[in-house]
């Protein structure tokens, strides 16, 4: 577990979470709940926006409240509330209780005879931890980050070409207080980060515009990210004119070619077609209308043939800056790293202490999650990331051998079936390989496959030099919604024969 050289908020520490979760604990206890847990939080959430290097929008918003869960008669209960009073825990309490026997009506008269049970889990009493990061970016002048971001956008307003730019930054800081009658309490703070500037270049000849994005990725880091973190000066600096070829760019052949994929634009096909398919709840149907189910069923668990005997990937609730890490989730269970898939085979699934007990696991790998005291936690993605080839080979390496490919960088748009089988991803920019050197940038490009054919088609994997976390703060699920910030880590990596489509003439145009 990555050490920080921070200490617990105090004004979060200062608020009476030992006091409340008691009151709120005994009061299920005593009302026959076989398991009851407590969670306060704090979520400050914040934003700075510019629009051609003047701002545009501000936001900063902080969600204050607790939640008690409860599992009563072998059905689930759940209250929220925002009165820091004893007695008001203590009600909320009583009011999942109820939940719970109106829960257990429900499932009695539908016939399904289901109890809730939780995986055992380890005590951890009275732990703490926090995120690793030197600057808390709350602690920076609203006056200090526009500026940046001010002066960022007019280096690209200044150059060639480029019409207009866009500039944000997201910043949140979460605290949390668990405690639950099995004797856990854990406290904990996280901090994560979202810089991203997008420039704008129209061609006045023929009303053609293009847009790029920096890629960067979001991180789980303070505002060092943004003074040293990464190499600001050369993303920015070379932006107008990968921007300027891609508006010149000619019209991709359509047809099989070999893919040469950055990290850049990885990161979001695993989150696709690995990391949503490897949650038990999908895979069992528990989880549905949002996003669909997953073709990677339980039956398939240890047989399927996922991918190529390259392909190492592992759920990692622990990797350093990632935006998934804690230190214990949000049922208590401790931060973990396991593996999902091992040698293309599929090996395990991301659970939480429900799932887990459901279909026999020892414990819970720690992937519960709520974006807010006022919702239930879900099973949430843990970090799920590709290990690179320990010696493994430079992206220049990879395209030199290429004789006839396409090599891309940066996300953009994608699509994917309600069983996370059928995909088709887009990216910022697509160089055609021709004789193992990249040869000019290439417009209208999707990759498309199903899941496994793509993965069973990885033929080479980057080293360790290539690795990149990258990641988005906004993976949705659930009903009603949640959100949560998740990276996802991997090397450049080679893909044989991948069928890609020209966008533009897949849309009649």
């Amino acid at each position: 577990m990555p050490a920080a050289p921070h200490d617990l908020d105090e004004t979060f520490r200062a608020l009476p979470l030992r006091a409340l979760a008691d009151a709120a604990l005994a009061r299920a206890r005593a009302l026959g709940a076989e398991h009851a847990d407590f969670r306060l939080e704090r979520v400050r959430s914040a934003l700075w926006r510019l629009r051609d290097a003047r701002t545009s929008a501000t936001s900063d918003t902080t969600d204050l409240g607790y939640a008690v869960r409860v599992v009563h008669n072998g059905a689930w209960g759940f209250a929220s509330g925002v009165d820091l009073t004893m007695d008001a825990a203590a009600r909320v309490a009583g009011q999942a209780v109820a939940m719970a026997k109106l829960s257990a009506r429900v499932a009695e008269t539908a016939g399904t005879g289901e109890k809730v049970e939780l995986a055992d889990e380890p005590v951890h009493a009275d732990r703490t931890w926090v995120s690793s990061y030197e600057v808390n970016p709350f602690d920076v002048p609203d006056a200090e980050k526009t500026g940046l971001l001010a002066e960022w956008s007019a280096r690209l307003l200044a150059a060639p070409g480029v019409a207009h730019v866009d500039a944000q930054l997201l910043a949140a800081q979460e605290n949390k207080f668990y405690a639950d009658t099995a004797g856990t309490s854990t406290t904990q703070q996280r901090i994560r980060l979202h810089p991203e500037l997008t420039a704008v270049a129209v061609d006045p000849a023929t009303g053609d515009f293009e847009s790029m994005r920096t890629l960067a990725p979001p991180v789980g880091r303070g505002w060092e990210y943004l003074t040293g973190g990464h190499d600001w000066d050369a993303e920015l600096a070379a932006m107008p004119e990968h921007l300027a070829e891609k508006l010149r760019a000619p019209s991709v052949e359509p047809g099989a070619y070999d893919l040469v994929i950055d990290p850049s634009n990885l990161w979001l096909t695993i989150h696709e077609s690995v990391g949503h398919a490897t949650e038990l709840d999908r895979a069992l149907g528990y989880e549905a209308a949002y996003a669909g189910t997953s073709f990677a069923t339980f039956d398939q668990l240890g047989s399927l043939v996922y991918g190529s005997p390259l392909m190492q990937v592992t759920g990692d609730r622990t990797a350093e800056h990632g935006l998934a890490t804690v230190g214990y989730d949000d049922e208590g269970v401790a931060a973990q790293s396991w593996d999902l898939i091992r040698d293309g085979v599929l090996t395990g699934y991301q659970l939480d202490r429900r799932m887990a007990r459901l279909k026999g696991f020892p414990r819970s790998n720690g992937c519960a999650y709520a974006d807010s005291p006022a919702h239930v936690p879900v099973q949430r993605m843990a970090n799920v990331s590709l290990r690179p080839a320990p010696d493994g080979p430079s992206t220049e390496e990879l395209i030199a051998g290429v004789e006839r490919g396409i090599y891309l960088v940066g996300d953009r748009s994608w699509s994917i079936d309600m069983q996370r089988y059928n995909f088709q991803f887009t990216q910022q920019r697509a160089y055609l390989i021709r004789n193992g050197r990249p040869a000019g940038q290439l417009r209208d490009v999707a990759y498309q496959a199903t899941t496994t054919d793509f993965w069973r088609s990885m033929t080479a994997l980057g080293g360790p030099q290539t690795y990149v976390l990258g990641g988005a703060f906004n993976c949705g699920k659930a009903q009603p919604g949640q959100i949560a910030a998740v990276s996802h880590g991997c090397p450049s990596a080679v893909f044989e024969g991948v069928n890609v489509l020209n966008t533009t003439q897949e849309a009649g145009r």
